[in-house]
This record gives C-alpha cells, sequence and structure tokens, in this order.
C-alpha cells in the first residue's frame, strides 16, 4: 500500500496460530484472550490483553501461536492523519481557522508496547461493538478513528515527562535515550520467562551494559532483573488461578535458571 491509497481500516479476526510479514501503516495492535508477537527492524514485543502496541509506517512481522483463540483489534491510521490530529490540539483557533490545512511535520512515535489506560479500553471496546452496523465511508467509522487518535497522542505526550527524569543535556540526546531503553523493556516484556542475560538485552538496545542499568532505573525506578521477577511473578499467580495448572506446569512455563545479572 502506498501513501497515496493509505486509508483508515480495521482488522478484526481470531486465531490460534497466524504469522504475516510486510509493512503497514501507522497502526496500534490489541488482542483478547492471548498475546501475540512483533518483530521490526527496532526491536520485539510481546502485546498482552492489558496492553497496546504503537507501529510506525514499515516493515514488520507478526506471530501468534497461543492453545486457545486470540482475538485480535487493530487499527490502521491513513498517511497524515495523526499529524493532522496533532495539529489542531495544539494551535489555536484562529491559526487552525487562517489555514486549517497547513502541512505538518512528521510525528516520530515511541514504537513500544504502552498501558491500555481506562478511556482507551473503552473506546476500543465501543468501536468493536459498533464496528458491524457502521459504513466504512460513513462520518461515524472515521469519527472512531479520530476518537482513538486523541488517546493515542496524549500518551505520547504524556512519555515526555519520563524523558525529562534522564540526565542528558540535549532534548535529542533524552529521546535516543529513551526509545532505546523502551526496546530493552520491550524486549525484557517479551522474553521474562526465558533465559536472558543483562548483555543481550543492552545488545538489543545499542547501549553497553551499565549504560542500559543506569538509564533503565531512571526511567523505570528499577533495574532489569527487578522487572523480571515482578513479570514472572504476575505470570505465575494467572497460572496459579487456572485450575487445569499444578505447580510443575507453572516451573516449566516460568524458567528461572538464568536471570539478568
Amino acid at each position: 500500500m502506498t501513501k497515496n491509497d493509505s486509508t483508515y481500516f480495521v482488522l478484526h479476526a481470531k486465531s490460534e496460530q497466524f504469522y504475516w510479514e510486510g509493512n503497514g501503516q501507522l497502526s496500534i495492535k490489541t488482542f483478547f484472550n492471548g498475546k501475540a508477537h512483533y518483530k521490526t527492524n527496532k526491536g520485539f514485543f510481546a502485546v498482552e490483553e492489558s496492553r497496546y502496541l504503537l507501529l510506525n509506517e514499515g516493515a514488520y512481522t507478526i506471530s501468534i501461536d497461543e492453545p486457545k483463540v486470540v482475538e485480535s483489534f487493530c487499527l490502521f491510521f491513513k498517511d497524515g492523519f495523526a499529524e493532522e490530529v496533532l495539529h489542531s490540539l495544539k494551535e489555536t483557533n484562529d491559526c487552525l481557522l487562517s489555514d486549517p490545512f497547513k502541512d505538518t511535520s512528521s510525528i516520530g512515535f515511541f514504537e513500544k508496547t504502552y498501558h491500555k489506560n481506562s478511556i482507551l479500553s473503552s473506546q476500543l471496546e465501543n468501536f468493536m461493538q459498533i464496528l458491524p452496523n457502521l459504513d466504512i465511508d460513513s462520518v461515524g467509522y472515521e469519527e472512531q478513528f479520530h476518537k482513538i487518535m486523541y488517546s493515542i497522542l496524549n500518551e505520547h505526550l504524556n512519555t515526555y515527562t519520563e524523558i525529562e527524569s534522564l540526565h542528558a543535556i540535549r532534548n535529542s540526546t533524552r529521546e535516543e535515550l529513551y526509545r532505546r531503553v523502551s526496546i530493552a523493556h520491550d524486549y525484557i516484556r517479551s522474553y521474562f520467562n526465558q533465559p536472558i542475560k543483562l548483555e543481550e538485552v543492552a545488545k538489543v538496545a545499542c547501549l553497553s551494559p551499565n549504560h542500559l542499568l543506569r538509564t533503565y532505573n531512571q526511567i523505570y525506578g528499577r533495574t532489569p532483573h527487578q522487572h523480571i521477577s515482578e513479570f514472572r511473578i504476575q505470570k505465575a499467580k494467572q497460572l496459579l488461578s487456572k485450575v487445569d495448572k499444578n505447580m510443575t506446569d507453572i516451573t516449566f512455563e516460568l524458567v528461572a535458571s538464568r536471570q539478568v545479572v
């Protein structure tokens, strides 16, 4: 799909196993009753039900391999849409009236998984419910993309609070550090139940191990090792809540022989 023919569209499907690779538009990926794994030239991402993945335009792969049916609800935005919405939010009414179609600079979204807050969750659930009754050329259909983009942009702007916590002089340096540490964070989220070494995580983020440790703690207030332990405990609690899982099953699912050191 080229920039000239890009448009809004929704991918709503169910599958236990799935694989695809190719190029896509700016999009958000959400899943229910399981998770999906993504790989881009930036990193690795595991998208769980409580989170969503924001991907810029470009190449990626997706894989689903779950014991039960996973429901996907992914939204794709037409080229320039995010910039248009952000422009309308930032500019004054006078500016918007005098030049409503002013060209805007491209937004470099932070490609990572985000927490799906209550507002966005409600918007997505509502869109899923009314989607079968909406004409894709209708005003109501396009309105849903505007509402959801507002939430995405608000979260994007909120990330700058975390960026300001980094000890760097230049804004561009802080943003690049944030992008790299976010890659490390999502890598840990993707593979916390497998043996992970600090050197491996640092390599994925293109940072030295020491630089990663210092910067990671500045952003998240905990170390990679602490996050891995936290994610494993959360996963163990989820598994314990299932009547068909015993301690042996859980032990095999949560590999703890090697940790980040």
